[in-house]
């Protein structure tokens, strides 16, 4: 069912891969569409401009305020569009860095795949389990390079700390991984003053999309991580999806045994739907146990986001906050710094010239989302679930 929802929000006269115009060398600029220009899509944009080597020429929103906002940040003329189907059928666009709602990712991305365009899509790629075979599968048919949103990849000190306690097996074997990131103030956004009314130039029935059709909600609109069906279940899909990328990437697994969660609604009862605390457990083969919890109580940026591998060799620290690893023998920490963010996008471009396969492709996408799906389901049915073999992609 739910791939069938997604599936007839496709759209279905999109170019064809084959047509469309491709980079024609590795010293080409990348000419860009941005879908989605809220808060998350001007932070790609400079990313992107930091990256260098790209070119914006046409953006698309539901709203006209954020896509001005948008081509402020740009700084020279882009084509604003309405409905991404008439952005993606612009011959001249290379890629297209889809900053939607979570609940928008699986089916624009596929549709800009078979437009002929590469993505660049934020995490999480799915907001439903089956919605990654559609996207894999639009991907490999159209040749298509497609990077998510997890940008820890592509940076320090995730690069370094790889080469220097995993890859050397200075870690050792790792049983338990636990993962933490409370204090997300960005989880208890309020609409701004006089939002009461809808704004003239939003069209929010662009902006639900397949979800069914309801009044002009403020809240949800300004704070999707309260809802499960926009969000992928709040901090889960917003938060743990970034820090299990890190776990697969590092440990080389991908599908969890099981999951387990426990949270609930304890001190935000202000019509959200999704857990203002929540903990997951996702076992793994090979006795691996990795652990996930977030608060919207605790608003103290101190320590409040880390992921700690406890190795058979030592203990490895690491976050976007810096990497310390103490290694069992009891010999002296030793400290990596963090680094830019933006090499994650220039990865990406780089892709887009080469067609060399970016750091977090679609596989890996769906496998970190999927993480999150089981827990989801975990919490919602309040049962363990087991691996469906029907997610394996």
């Amino acid at each position: 069912m739910p791939n069938a929802v997604s599936r007839r929000t496709f759209f279905a006269g999109a170019a064809t891969a084959a047509g469309a115009l491709s980079v024609s060398g590795a010293n080409e600029r990348v000419r860009l569409g941005l879908i989605g220009s809220g808060g998350r899509g001007q932070h790609l944009i400079r990313m992107a401009q930091a990256a260098g080597g790209a070119e914006f020429v046409a953006i698309c929103d539901a709203w006209d305020q954020r896509m001005n906002d948008a081509a402020k940040v740009i700084g020279t003329p882009v084509q604003q569009y309405k409905t991404y189907q008439a952005l993606l059928g612009r011959k001249d666009i290379d890629a297209v860095i889809v900053a939607t709602t979570d609940h928008h990712h699986a089916h624009v991305s596929a549709d800009a795949c078979r437009a002929g365009k590469d993505v660049y899509v934020e995490k999480p790629m799915t907001s439903l389990p089956m919605q990654g075979h559609e996207m894999v599968k639009a991907v490999k048919e159209n040749n298509r390079i497609l990077q998510v949103g997890v940008q820890q990849r592509s940076t320090e000190p995730f690069l370094s700390a790889k080469k220097a306690f995993v890859d050397t097996g200075r870690l050792g074997k790792v049983h338990m991984v636990r993962t933490v990131w409370n204090a997300n103030g960005g989880y208890l956004e309020k609409p701004p003053a006089g939002m009461e009314n809808k704004p003239a130039g939003l069209d929010w029935d662009m902006w639900l999309g397949w979800l069914p059709k309801m009044p002009w909600d403020p809240k949800r609109y300004f704070n999707r991580f309260s809802y499960w069906d926009i969000s992928t279940g709040g901090q889960t899909g917003g938060l743990f999806v970034h820090m299990i990328d890190v776990v697969h990437w590092y440990l080389g697994v991908n599908r969890p045994l099981s999951a387990v969660a426990m949270g609930g609604i304890y001190q935000y009862n202000d019509g959200r739907d999704t857990p203002d605390n929540i903990n997951f457990i996702v076992d793994y083969p090979g006795g691996l146990n990795v652990t996930f919890e977030a608060t919207i109580t605790d608003l103290l940026p101190q320590e409040s986001a880390d992921i700690v591998f406890f190795g058979e060799g030592g203990r490895l620290n690491i976050f976007r906050h810096g990497a310390r690893f103490l290694p069992a023998d009891k010999g002296p920490a030793e400290f990596l710094k963090p680094g830019p963010e933006h090499p994650h996008m220039g990865n990406f471009l780089e892709c887009v010239r080469t067609r060399k396969e970016p750091n977090a492709n679609v596989v890996e996408g769906h496998y970190g989302a999927m993480a999150c799906h089981i827990g989801n389901i975990a919490y919602k049915e309040g049962r363990r679930v087991a691996w469906d073999p029907n997610w394996d992609v």
